[in-house]
């Protein structure tokens, strides 16, 4: 007799694996980037005092390198070129600059504090979510299954 789980994902299998799906869940995980990526193209004076808020100079090419990066590394993730590559450049990136912009230990207790352990932390989960898809194309790529969209 099949357990619940089977069933559920008896019912479930065909619209989750689907390629439509696959696509929507990889664009919504590199939204922020994309999304980050075009505020700083069409505000790049902003993104320059970005840059130099968080003592990143020279800002000017930091901040044009930071929005190839974004664009592009999101580019690899949702069209499935080099994927795992752009996923694991998303990861390192996402990583590094949560350890620089939301250093909540260094806060006091208080409202501030609380949102940018949260922040932190969600930010973590996006660092896992790229781990995963790099896992997940790797491996294909060590099955030799040719479906890489």
């Amino acid at each position: 007799m099949p357990t619940m789980e089977a069933k559920l994902a008896r019912v479930c299998t065909p619209v989750f694996t689907s390629h439509p799906v696959r696509w929507l869940g990889l664009l919504l995980l590199c939204s922020a980037y994309i999304q980050g990526g075009l505020f700083k193209l069409f505000d790049f004076g902003s993104a320059v005092a970005e840059m130099e808020h968080f003592g990143l100079l020279p800002a000017r090419p930091i901040a044009a390198v930071v929005i190839l990066f974004e664009l592009g590394t999101s580019a690899m993730v949702i069209t499935g070129f080099c994927r795992w590559i752009g996923a694991l450049a998303l990861a390192a990136f996402t990583l590094v600059a949560t350890l620089l912009a939301l250093r909540f230990w260094e806060m006091p207790l208080g409202q501030e504090r609380f949102m940018a352990t949260n922040s932190f932390f969600e930010h973590l989960g996006l660092v896992g979510a790229f781990l995963l898809v790099a896992w997940y194309d790797l491996h294909k790529w060590r099955r030799g299954e040719g479906d890489w969209s």
